[in-house]
Formats: C-alpha cells, structure tokens, sequence
C-alpha cells in the first residue's frame, strides 16, 4: 500500500478501522494540535514537536504518545510498543466504544501540558556501539563492507547492530546479516527509507 499523502487518505486506505480513525480524529482535531502527515500517518503537535501520533494496524488502532514515559496512567491504558523505544507510549483501541471521549482528552490535554513543560526523553547519545559477534564475524570476511560500516554514523551502526542483536534464533541472525551487508557495502542506513517522510 503507497504512503498516505493525506489524513483523508490514510482514513481511506483504513476502512476496517475507519470509524475509531475518525473519532479519535475528531478528538485530536478539538485540541490545539496541527495535523499533518508524518512517515505516512496522522501526527499531531506544535511547531516541530510531535505530540501523538494516528495509527491502524492488523489488530487495533493505537494513539502513540511521543513522550508518553512523562504521562501518568491511572487506567493503565499505555504500553511501551517495542523494546527500543523508551519515551513512547501507545495506547490501543479495538472498536469505537473503546474510545471514551474524555479520557481520551484527559490523555491528550496532560500530553500537551509536559510538551510545554519541556518534558523530552532525549535519545542517548555518546553511548559505544555494541556490535553482535555475528555482525563483526561477516563484517570482517567482507572488507568493502567493514570499511563502510566503519565511516557510517554511530545511530546507523547501531540500528544495524540492534537489528541483528534482536533476533532470538541463530538462524535469523544469519539471515538477517545477509540481507543488510549489501545495504551496508552501499552506505545505506537500515532505517534510511522512513526519514524525511
């Protein structure tokens, strides 16, 4: 499926989810937020702050908060979507009656509030790049690729370390590693195609 240039568009490439979209949509839309587009789905936020994101997905709708880790959660609404990512939280909706008006703009008002406080989770930075054996086994028996690797920026090293790191079995390790020496000989980061969307 392209990526959605438009909200209009992304609701309409949805419909199974298309009515939570809208509400949550017309939630977010009562706020001062500014809607757009961002890495083909609905983002809301200020200036160049992201503040919550719209996303569908095979099982549920979920609103992402971007400094979700600063929101208190007394419903215990909010989860931490993937390992990596530390200040966002998301929270999931599985029908229309799962959004409840109200909550839901509680939720969003107290994300606006710490967005004006200043309250951000910076990403860490500075911290050594720990390369999985695997990796630096194939690295070293690919010279043209070591080298790459090496002029690469440590957020893209790491992207690729995390990615191999992350695998459980051997297998995909393997697998994986074959699938991105290629990427790394030609000097493209993994994530390379999600920037600047």
């Amino acid at each position: 499926m392209p990526r959605a240039k438009s909200v209009d568009e992304y609701l309409s490439q949805n419909e199974d989810w298309r009515p939570v979209l809208e509400k949550l949509r017309k939630i977010l839309a009562s706020t001062e937020l500014e809607e757009s587009i961002k890495w083909g789905a609905p983002s809301y936020g200020f200036g160049t702050k992201n503040v919550v994101g719209l996303g569908a997905f095979k099982q549920h709708v979920s609103l992402w908060f971007h400094q979700g880790v600063f929101l208190e959660d007394p419903d215990g609404v909010l989860h931490v979507a993937q390992d990596k990512t530390k200040a966002m939280r998301q929270w999931r909706f599985h029908s229309p009656k799962d959004v409840v008006v109200l909550r839901v703009r509680d939720y969003v008002a107290r994300a606006i509030e710490n967005q004006r406080a200043g309250k951000e989770l910076a990403p860490s930075r500075g911290k050594a790049v720990e390369v999985p054996t695997e990796l630096a086994m194939a690295l070293a028996k690919r010279k043209a690729a070591q080298k790459a690797f090496a002029t690469m920026t440590p957020g893209k090293q790491r992207e690729y370390a995390e990615h191999v790191a992350s695998a459980k079995r051997e297998a995909t390790k393997l697998s994986r590693i074959e699938k991105i020496l290629p990427m790394i000989e030609q000097g493209v980061g993994l994530n390379d195609k999600y920037r600047n969307c």
